[in-house]
């Protein structure tokens, strides 16, 4: 079983940035597949990005795509989701989510979640 906890969410106005991460604890980092999904209020949650065990491959939503970048750095055991240019709609509590069946699944499903990070844009 792995832990993780997402950190770095806030207020921010629109086209602004920010960095989330994922520190993940109680296992070999290495192995998961890490995901970021997010859930506005009243609405189902949403895929946003995902990233393979050793950073080689990742996927994005099409409402990201261009403006988040999903990195790792497996010796810190974090996963990082740069949001830029953010908009109104982004605004949502982001998580973070772990897979290890060794298969490449960007969109799920996932064993492991975080608590989540609240990620406010103002507009």
């Amino acid at each position: 079983q792995v832990q993780l906890v997402e950190s770095g969410g806030g207020l921010v106005q629109a086209g602004g940035s920010l960095r989330l991460s994922c520190a993940a604890s109680g296992r070999i980092f290495s192995n998961y597949v890490v995901g970021w999904f997010r859930q506005a209020p009243g609405k189902e949650r949403e895929f946003v990005a995902a990233i393979s065990r050793q950073g080689s491959r990742t996927y994005y939503s099409d409402s990201v795509e261009g403006r988040f970048t999903i990195s790792r750095d497996n010796a810190k055991n974090t996963v990082y989701l740069q949001l830029n240019s953010l908009k109104f709609e982004d605004t949502a509590v982001y998580y973070c989510a772990a897979d290890n069946s060794g298969s490449w699944r960007p969109q799920g499903p996932y064993d492991y979640w975080g608590q989540g990070t609240q990620v406010t844009v103002s507009s």
